[in-house]
Parts: structure tokens; C-alpha cells; sequence
């Protein structure tokens, strides 16, 4: 993977299966700031990373060799081959080809497992737009000062150590409402190692659903965001009720049990069926399909 170094930038040209907005904007991340078309500021990693992608140019901005090599490459999954993921998923079916074809710039985040699980905790019943702020004034609160931007304040996002310290009512005042108590669970029994989160990527993936769902509050659907997201476990198919919907709207009848759906994911995916959500979920989402 060759790029270009100008001016404490990292450059790349024609870089194939990439867009930017498709990354952040297709509902796998919350930390993100459109600051306009195809110009993003990110957080991730207690780093601050501007990027900017036109003319077929991508521009990583204000960043060095070391943390783009150690950081950002596995972020953005740089090393792994979209275009055969994309090819064999829109030989599946019609819908995925459709999907893939407009929707072929998302690359799956490698996040931080903590903040992953947490994140996905808050988003239940929320807009993406409230959840970035419920997220922003978590981290301000609690994380740690990273850096400025445009006369911004960022923050990185807390560890387990530092959100140890909110109490329920804590949280409550920063209007997390129902989640408080969630959080506060999440806290205990991952610092006191009574959840394992590092050992997510080598479990059997019914044990690692079983494990993240030990805590208050996650169900199977935040349990296989945090696995897709957070612990690179690509097998699994995050079924909400958008998703339900796509789903029947695509090959099921109406109220289809998720238990299908992903029955039918496992056998019609493959272990791709991590990438077909994404493609579908954000394709759909983009042309309302399957929203009443």
C-alpha cells in the first residue's frame, strides 16, 4: 500500500473501495464531524484525524507515518481486499448487487472494544444525532483532553477506569436516562474481569453473544454491534427493526422472527454476513426502503 507524504499529510491517489462518508455515515460510528461534502473530523484511538477525499485524491490529515501505519491502517482496515468481498457478495443476489454497487465505499471500523460496547448501549432508541452527543458529553466529562480543532475542545473517550467514577445519577444528569444503570454494569463486571472482552475475537460466537450479554441491558442486537464493530467478528448479522424490515421487504413476508433472519443470514452470507448487513442496512436506509 504506497501513499504519499506532503506537509505532515498522508496522500493517497485512486485509492479503490474507499469513501469516506460511506465509512462514517453508515451507522457503525458515532464520533464524527461532517465539516462538508467528503470532509470529515474523526476521533478514535485518543487521536484527532481529519480527512478529506476529491479528485480522486484521499487526504489524511495532520497525521504522521508511525500513527498512520500503527493507527490508522487498522482503523480503516486498509489491508484487507473490498473489491473480493464486494464481488462475491454481489454474486449472492440482485439486492446485494444493488447495494454493493451504490453503497461500495464502506469499509468496516476496527473500534476500540470498550468504547464500542458502550457507544451501542447508548444508541438504543436513539438518533444517531443524540447519540453523538450523549457520547461527546460522556467523553468531556469523563475522558481525557486530546487536542483542539477550529476552537473545539476534544476528548478522548473514557476507559473503563475513568467512567468507573460516574455513579447512575452521574450519568443520569448527563441525560443517558434508562442506560445509567447499563453503564454502571458494563463498568463493574468488565474492570472487575467478569466479562472478558478481549477474548471476543477467539470465542465461539455464541459464547462471545453470551458473554457481552452478562451485562445489564445488551440483547443480542447491541451484542452483535460490539462483535461486528468492536472485536472483528465479520459472521455476525446485527438485526434491528430497520433491519427486520429490510429484511422481509427483500425475501421475507412480514413479521419474519430474527431468528430466521439470521438463520438465513448464516446460510445465504456466509461469514461475509457482517459486510451484507452493512451494504444493505445503509443502501436501504439512504432509499427508505423497508421504513413505514
Amino acid at each position: 500500500m504506497e501513499y504519499i507524504v506532503e506537509n505532515n499529510n498522508i496522500l493517497f491517489n485512486d485509492y479503490l473501495d474507499f469513501d469516506i462518508e460511506h465509512i462514517l455515515e453508515c451507522g457503525q460510528c458515532f464520533r464524527f464531524y461532517k465539516k462538508s461534502d467528503k470532509d470529515y473530523l474523526l476521533i478514535a484511538y485518543d487521536k484527532i484525524l481529519r480527512v478529506t477525499q476529491g479528485d480522486n485524491k484521499i487526504i489524511f490529515h495532520n497525521t504522521n507515518t508511525n500513527d498512520f501505519d500503527t493507527i490508522w491502517t487498522n482503523y480503516f482496515d486498509l489491508g484487507r481486499d473490498y473489491g473480493d468481498i464486494k464481488k462475491v457478495l454481489s454474486d449472492i443476489d440482485e439486492h446485494l448487487h444493488k447495494a454493493v454497487s451504490e453503497k461500495g465505499g464502506i469499509r468496516i471500523l476496527q473500534q476500540d472494544t470498550w468504547e464500542t460496547l458502550i457507544s451501542f448501549i447508548i444508541s438504543q432508541n436513539k438518533n444517531i444525532t443524540h447519540i453523538k452527543i450523549l457520547i461527546e458529553e460522556l467523553s468531556k466529562k469523563y475522558g481525557t483532553y486530546i487536542g483542539e480543532e477550529d476552537n473545539v475542545k476534544y476528548y478522548s473517550f473514557p476507559t473503563i477506569e475513568q467512567l468507573s467514577a460516574a455513579s447512575e445519577q452521574d450519568l443520569r444528569d448527563l441525560k443517558v436516562g434508562f442506560r445509567a444503570p447499563y453503564i454502571v454494569d458494563a463498568c463493574r463486571k468488565v474492570f472487575n474481569n467478569e466479562v472478558d472482552l478481549v477474548g471476543l475475537t477467539s470465542m465461539e460466537i455464541e459464547e462471545a453473544k453470551n458473554e457481552l450479554m452478562k451485562i445489564k441491558g445488551v440483547g443480542p442486537k447491541v451484542a452483535d454491534c460490539v462483535l461486528l464493530f468492536g472485536a472483528k467478528r465479520y459472521e455476525v448479522f446485527p438485526t434491528d427493526v430497520w433491519v427486520k424490515r429490510i429484511m422481509e421487504h427483500y425475501y421475507f413476508n412480514k413479521d419474519t422472527k430474527i431468528k430466521a433472519i439470521h438463520e438465513f443470514a448464516v446460510e445465504h452470507y456466509g461469514t461475509l454476513a457482517g459486510f451484507a448487513q452493512q451494504f444493505l442496512f445503509y443502501y436501504a436506509r439512504d432509499f427508505k426502503i423497508g421504513k413505514k
